[in-house]
């Protein structure tokens, strides 16, 4: 067994030992691109003269950042898109199939892979034990080309957790405990690796939202063993035979962190640092005038349905707006199955179609000037929901129910 889990990816994959900070060249086993940055991928692949993909079945185009098209210079984008997709035998996920990291999660990426996207929080893919990882748009146009890529060895800081979460606490509180308390650059370049007896009291959801946010403090990537809660999830969309074991290392890293679930609290992170957090009994009260539960990083079942939780039956705070937003079209069915939706909808939430939109601030839920939203999203950069003289908090789902409710940030232990 491999030291550590990076560690063990990169070298199955290279065919010899390597070591943290080494320079390697390996294959890649999936890459993919969407319409943020798809269209400057597409020019470089151009660039390169390359007439044809090295293996189309390895790449990915999502259309999912602008999504359906709300400018015409946009719309152009997508048309590129299409047509490359259509020239190479590249997969192709139009509008309303979702947000590529979780759709991506969902079908493609495979324990054990080495997956790049040409957006930073490809490191999603990390839940499921594939080293996961954004690269710029040139790298990513030399893999579709030749199948390879270069990267250092990253090095590793492996978190050990214990114990489980208290009620109304879950990942996206863990996960910005950790940011909070280490930095925004405090995992730069490093792999970030989960490992522990509270490993196993994690679901897949919760793990991908910690690997989904890896990047906001700096990390290259954010693993965790696949285990048997990774081979439930597979079996669970038809996928139990892409499976494989990847196990954490059994060797020291570089530096070791230990969290007890139980531990934790709802945390907040305010404007306009993802590191700038703090318990929500900090900043109870503060008026909000948007909520936002979605994204690649909590737009699944699990969100939707604590979501319903809190809103069943009562109103949403009429000084308040709730934006929904599934993460991709197989979340958006399951919960109208369920009943999900009916229950949001009857509370006064405004559904909208898989896509990233107001987290990007590119469309469906610009921020007026002086307006605050609390979202489930990873980034709460100025400006970064499309107007600078807003402001972003970030918080799990719970929180945003009960603040949803309230009309002002409101601790979900004191609202259920």
């Amino acid at each position: 067994m491999a030291e550590t889990l990076v560690k063990g990816i990169i070298e199955k994959k290279a065919g010899r030992t390597v070591e943290a900070g080494e320079i390697v060249v390996v294959d890649v086993d999936l890459c993919y691109l969407q319409d943020g940055t798809g269209p400057l991928t597409v020019r470089q692949v151009e660039k390169l003269g390359a007439d044809r993909l090295v293996d189309p079945e390895r790449v990915a185009v999502f259309i999912d950042h602008a999504s359906p098209s709300c400018h015409k210079s946009l719309s152009n984008d997508h048309v590129t898109l299409r047509d490359f997709t259509r020239k190479t035998g590249a997969r192709l996920y139009d509008v309303g199939d979702g947000v590529c990291h979780q759709v991506a999660c969902e079908e493609l990426v495979k324990p054990g892979q080495i997956v790049i996207g040409a957006d930073s929080h490809t490191c999603m893919g990390g839940a499921l034990g594939a080293l996961a990882t954004g690269m710029g748009s040139t790298d990513v146009a030399v893999i579709m080309a030749h199948g390879k890529t270069w990267l250092r060895v990253p090095e590793t800081l492996r978190i050990h957790l214990s114990g489980s979460f208290k009620d109304w606490v879950g990942a996206k509180d863990l996960i910005l405990h950790l940011i909070g308390q280490i930095g925004a650059d405090g995992a730069t370049y490093r792999a970030l690796e989960f490992c522990g007896t509270g490993v196993t009291n994690l679901t897949m959801e919760d793990r991908l939202t910690i690997a989904n946010m890896a990047v906001e403090c700096g990390a290259k990537a954010g693993l965790f063993p696949s285990d048997d809660t990774t081979r439930e999830y597979l079996k669970s969309l038809g996928r139990e035979g892409d499976y494989s074991p990847v196990p954490s290392g059994d060797g020291p890293a570089d530096e070791e962190m230990e969290i007890d679930l139980g531990s934790l609290e709802p945390t907040v992170s305010l404007p306009h640092t993802v590191d700038n957090t703090k318990p929500v009994g900090e900043v109870l009260g503060l008026p909000i005038q948007q909520v936002v539960v979605g994204t690649c990083t909590n737009g699944r079942e699990g969100d939707l349905a604590l979501l319903a939780k809190f809103l069943r039956g009562k109103k949403v705070h009429p000084n308040t707006r709730l934006l929904i937003i599934p993460a991709s079209r197989r979340v958006y069915l399951n919960a109208l199955k369920e009943g999900t939706m009916e229950v949001l909808i009857r509370a006064g939430a405004a559904i909208i179609s898989p896509t990233c939109g107001p987290c990007m601030g590119v469309h469906a839920g610009i921020l007026g000037d002086g307006e605050r939203c609390l979202s489930t999203q990873n980034r709460n950069f100025k400006g970064r929901m499309g107007n600078p003289e807003s402001e972003i908090y970030l918080a799990s789902p719970a929180v945003a129910a009960a603040t949803a409710l309230r009309g002002c940030i409101a601790d979900p232990r004191e609202v259920l």
